[in-house]
């Protein structure tokens, strides 16, 4: 009876928790079939974390594609390249790097044709810095995919005064260069866009 209850207890748990990830958060596959990817792109994941969205980024582009995960963690480049010789992927370069510097990435200019910056922004005081490197590397035509915390009250997430409204990101964008073109579906805790150099 107590082995039953526990197995209930456990397949009605996870079914409650997949059920709020999955309609709560956004999933990176989701994101990529709202953008234009093609295949061979180079891109960099500035602050890629655990690399949620550079391992996805990674199988998109292909094995002819590169995409550097960046952060300043030792533990989380760990992590992203553990991840990717796991799901076998060769076209990951995880580096250890400090975004809030000028020229931080190390990359040459006009290097790159995506550029990620999720959830990352509203945690770094440099954020004009970490702007113009993402603007410094993407080649003319290239994009900047970039996702953060919207301004809904919720139990978790960076406290509401940290957040950036999407009006003063966009504006943060133009002054850069940068041109929005595409709005993302990012769940109901974030928003997205896409914008041009």
């Amino acid at each position: 009876m107590r082995v039953f209850f526990l197995q209930e207890s456990i397949l009605f748990l996870s079914g409650v928790m997949g059920t709020m990830l999955t309609n709560s958060f956004v999933k990176p596959e989701d994101v990529l079939d709202q953008l234009d990817m093609v295949a061979n792109a180079s891109v960099a994941d500035f602050g890629c974390g655990s690399g949620f969205f550079s391992l996805a980024f990674a199988q998109a582009v292909g094995e002819r594609g590169t995409v550097y995960a960046f952060d300043i963690l030792p533990s989380s480049l760990e992590a992203v390249s553990s991840r990717a010789k796991a799901l076998g992927l060769k076209n990951v370069i995880a580096k250890r790097v400090n975004l809030e510097r000028e020229g931080g990435s190390g990359l040459p200019d006009k290097s790159l044709d995506w550029v990620i910056l999720k959830d990352v922004l509203f945690q770094n005081k440099s954020k004009e810095t970490m702007l113009w490197e993402a603007y410094r590397v993407l080649k003319p035509g290239g994009f900047l995919f970039i996702m953060e915390w919207n301004e809904t009250e919720a139990s978790f997430g960076p406290e509401i005064s940290l957040r950036i409204s999407r009006k003063k990101l966009i504006e943060m964008l133009e002054e850069r260069g940068f041109s929005p073109v595409k709005d993302i579906a990012a769940g109901d805790y974030h928003y997205a866009l896409v914008c041009e150099k």
